[in-house]
């Protein structure tokens, strides 16, 4: 099983590794239907956050950024299958389609706009269940025949490349590293996949490694150990969508998207 190679990118306190090419119904209830509020609100609320001043003066405009959230949520809704294991499946690759207008006006946030709208996406999966047969992807597409205002978005079901199933850990950078047919050492030495300047970490701290239709992560007899959930291992544990893992004083978060 290959290791993936590091490449010299440190964050304040987090560094990452590179990755081998590729790697990367009913009507709902009132209960539900103040979840769904909630969530878009959310993503709202967070997109203003993270582009501060450009957020009012960009959309002031526009289209609004509670109508991205909730054309997703409604394509993933609308478009919910089953698998062949029985699992509820969603499109996870959405092109958002813009007037010329539009595209021009939100392209210096188009980098946050997609990637808070993943997130929303990812968030939107776990409150209802779903799941995804490959990593959630997000863009943004010029459509000459739309006119101001108006905003269409296409949602597709698209496969992870290999065998394995699509994941990731947030890191508490906000960074995502992306899982797939390859192990991820996290520790200190500079070797490591994820390399953490923490000083409760050890050198080879521990992997994360693709298993069958799961990921697993193993400690490698770390001198403070990895917790799962606040569990402190003593064996491989496999990982399910959203849990949290330690390692030494620095938390990482698992997604199945």
């Amino acid at each position: 099983m290959d290791t993936a190679p590091c490449w010299p990118y440190v964050a304040s306190t987090v560094g990452i590794g590179e990755f081998p090419s590729g790697s990367l119904g009913a009507i709902p209830s009132h209960e539900a239907s103040i979840v769904w509020a909630m969530g878009v609100r959310g993503f709202e609320s967070r997109l203003e956050q993270a582009v501060e001043g450009a957020f009012s003066r960009v959309f002031k405009s526009t289209v609004k950024p509670v109508e991205f959230g909730r054309k997703l949520e409604r394509e993933m809704d609308n478009n919910r299958s089953v698998s062949v294991g029985g699992s509820t499946i969603v499109p996870n690759q959405f092109s958002f389609f813009l007037s010329p207008e539009d595209r021009e006006q939100l392209e210096p946030i188009s980098q946050t706009l997609t990637r808070e709208l993943a997130d929303a996406a990812r968030e939107h999966a776990r409150d209802e269940g779903y799941a995804f047969v490959g990593g959630v992807e997000v863009q943004l597409i010029t459509d000459e025949s739309l006119r101001k205002g108006v905003l269409r978005v296409e949602g597709m079901f698209h496969e992870s490349d290999g065998a394995s199933p699509p994941g990731s850990l947030r890191l508490s950078t906000g960074d995502r590293v992306p899982l797939g047919e390859y192990v991820v050492s996290v520790g200190r030495q500079s070797d490591c996949t994820i390399v953490l300047a923490d000083p409760n970490v050890s050198r080879h701290h521990a992997e994360i490694r693709p298993t069958g239709t799961n990921f697993q992560v193993a400690d490698l007899g770390s001198t403070n150990g990895t917790k799962v959930n606040g569990v402190k291992l003593n064996a491989a544990h496999i990982l399910s969508d959203g849990d949290e893992i330690r390692f030494g004083n620095t938390a990482v978060t698992f997604e199945a998207s």
